[in-house]
């Protein structure tokens, strides 16, 4: 067993993000360590993983071959750069990530975070339509209720009002389609709902309004920050048509659904729709060392390359593109996934997980259920005048009972770690059942 981590004695310092700061330091929880599908607080009580970390730690925690990659590849070479240089190991990484992207797109660009790959996915669409000699097509397309990170590209493009208006304008030339949710012809769907594939059809009306100036299109398949909203059937192929038919690239944020949330590689091949650009992050390394990765078709990286004058073709990139360190633990993470078929795995406890959340169904305040691969949302109901209140109490108890949730308001989203087996099923939602019990009142 390792050694508990030492309680801090000052947590004045850390400024910690998207967290009540007072109310956190006022009664702090802490994780210690963490193995298998269980995370450790400072006591050792035993705290099972209910969201993957942060829906990234696909492959569950303290993988002995993820470590020692990292390990190995410290000892080797502990960093290199990526301007006008290379080191192997950043290339056998990319070369990994494209055996797993749809066909075409084959072509890694390496970032730090999901809300680098964002900003690096947008950039890529306005210096493609460019290169093609489209330079009027400046304009980028979001979606209500979507989430793209916190740079100023996916915040702009992303519709959570609450991560938006502290900061302003924003940037120019955004625009935004409608969300795919409505309850009242969704509520309780398994799957992908039946209804809801006109919401594509808003695309053309933002065409009919601001004509051949938009570039791109940037949506989650399957939306996670915003509380799991699943797209309904037909909506994304819609989309895709559209996209062609007006020369409008169509971005995949995948840092959610990447590396077999889905039951797949990517959520484009479970929803049967590829996109121009995907981006990723998260599960890329399970989370071991932060990086993030756009995969580009071909056809947008030759007409961005082929198109520019001698010398740089693109002068976008970061310090730690390719970081050794990640990308050692890129390779370790998606040799897992293919050694222990984790998307394979995520097929096979798909429909007991997806039993488990909707038999919640029925509870006091539960409004809603939408559940998709080893994902699920419980929509509760706010109390009066107290939104995201019976939300964060629900979380507590599940924290005090032993086991991780996450709110996002009043939903509870779901994303267990891959290994995830019915046992943990079991305990994890009967002790959610039990906390929204609890907060009937």
């Amino acid at each position: 067993m390792n050694e508990l981590a030492p309680r801090p004695n000052n947590l004045d310092a850390f400024w910690m993000p998207f967290t009540n700061n007072r109310g956190y330091k006022a009664g702090p929880r802490m994780l210690a360590r963490a193995e298998g599908m269980f995370y450790y607080s400072n006591d050792n009580r035993e705290i099972l993983d209910g969201t993957a970390g942060l829906w990234c730690v696909n492959a569950g925690h303290g993988r002995r071959e993820i470590t020692e990659a990292i390990q190995r590849q410290a000892a080797t070479m502990d960093f290199a750069p990526t301007f006008q240089m290379g080191h192997p190991i950043a290339f056998a990484a990319a070369a990994k990530v494209a055996e797993r992207t749809p066909p075409g797109l084959d072509r890694i660009f390496f970032t730090n975070s999901g809300s680098e790959s964002a900003d690096t996915a947008l950039k890529i669409a306005l210096a493609y339509q460019r290169a093609r000699g489209e330079a009027q097509r400046v304009r980028l397309i979001g979606r209500e209720r979507g989430y793209h990170g916190v740079g100023f590209g996916g915040m702009s493009v992303g519709g959570i009002g609450v991560n938006r208006k502290q900061f302003g304008a924003l940037l120019p030339y955004v625009d935004h389609l409608p969300a795919t949710h409505a309850p009242e012809h969704q509520a309780f769907s398994r799957g992908q709902p039946e209804y809801g594939a006109h919401f594509a059809d808003a695309l053309e009306a933002l065409v009919a309004l601001h004509g051949d100036t938009i570039a791109a299109v940037m949506v989650e398949p399957l939306a996670g920050s915003t509380g799991v909203l699943v797209p309904p059937k037909g909506y994304l192929e819609r989309l895709r048509a559209i996209c062609d038919k007006h020369n409008i690239l169509l971005i995949f944020d995948e840092v959610i659904t990447g590396f077999g949330r889905l039951g797949t590689n990517f959520g484009a091949e479970r929803l049967g729709v590829v996109p121009d650009i995907i981006t990723m992050a998260k599960g890329l390394t399970n989370a071991a060392v932060p990086m993030g990765a756009v995969a580009v078709h071909d056809r947008i990286f030759r007409a961005i390359v082929d198109a520019a004058p001698a010398g740089i073709e693109l002068f976008h990139g970061y310090t730690y593109s390719g970081h050794p360190l990640a990308a050692a633990a890129a390779i370790a993470a998606c040799d897992l996934h293919t050694a222990e078929d984790l998307p394979g795995r995520a097929r096979a406890m798909e429909p007991a997980f997806e039993d488990a959340a909707h038999a919640l169904k029925g509870l006091p305040n539960v409004i809603d259920i939408r559940t998709m691969g080893l994902v699920a949302g419980i929509e509760l109901a706010p109390r009066a005048g107290k939104p995201a209140e019976r939300g964060m109490r629900v979380f507590h108890r599940c924290f005090d009972a032993g086991v991780l949730v996450r709110v996002t308001a009043d939903i509870v989203a779901l994303s267990p770690p891959l290994i995830v087996e019915k046992p943990h099923i079991e305990r994890l939602f009967g002790t959610l059942a039990a906390a929204i019990q609890a907060e009937a009142a």
